[in-house]
């Protein structure tokens, strides 16, 4: 643990300071705690943290003594990879995303997620309610409490995730099965074959993962 202190918090990074950690788990981070991991840094030094990636911020966080604090962006080009129990991060247009296929082509994932404020109670029963983007500037005006593992209750969080295909140097993003269609739409008698026989869900990973591995395969 030193060691990474010693690497990122002497200066080489200038971090943001974020709220201590109050027990609760909630879904706008990746992981529902904070998990030993490893930050590779391209010198070659490997310095293990507590780690966990927060889906609304879109920052990697790490965990020192109960304060937690995110890679700056002015730091992010000094990472190489970032290990999480068996899971791979890699920086991609100033951003962290999992690396979940590594071959002559990479697939990589995105997470993110909704945020909606519920709103106080109204009326005859009845609620308001806020526009995402009004929720996220709320939060932010809030400062530090979006950094906490719970957001306060009036807040609903919907996690989703957006694969990337990098291939022969560019890179193609898919939100949905539709766009995945139309990508591999030379393809379409593969594409309803294997989802005729096997079961996939966008939202799982590990379905997605054979499903794409099957398609590349075959183009």
């Amino acid at each position: 643990m030193t060691r990474i202190y010693g690497m990122i918090f002497s200066g080489l990074m200038s971090i943001s300071s974020l709220a201590q950690q109050d027990g609760s788990e909630t879904s706008h981070y990746l992981f529902p705690e904070f998990a030993r991991g490893v930050i590779l840094m391209k010198s070659g030094q490997r310095n293990d943290a507590l780690l966990n990636y927060n889906s609304l911020t879109e920052e990697m966080v790490f965990d020192r003594n109960g304060e937690k604090r995110a890679i700056g962006n002015g730091e992010l080009t000094l990472v190489d990879t970032v290990f999480i129990k068996d899971r791979k991060f890699v920086v991609l247009n100033g951003t962290f995303v999992e690396l979940i296929v590594h071959s002559t082509w990479d697939l990589l994932v995105e997470h993110r997620c909704k945020v909606l404020d519920t709103g106080k109670p109204a009326g005859y029963g009845g609620s308001s309610q806020t526009s995402a983007a009004t929720s996220i500037s709320s939060l932010y005006s809030q400062g530090r409490v979006i950094y906490n593992l719970k957001l306060p209750d009036n807040y609903t969080i919907t996690p989703y995730r957006i694969y990337l295909l990098k291939k022969n140097g560019e890179i193609n993003q898919f939100a949905n099965m539709r766009e995945l269609k139309k990508y591999y739409k030379d393809q379409k008698e593969l594409f309803k074959t294997y989802l005729k026989t096997n079961s996939v869900d966008y939202e799982d990973q590990d379905s997605m993962i054979p499903f794409i591995e099957y398609l590349e395969s075959n183009s």
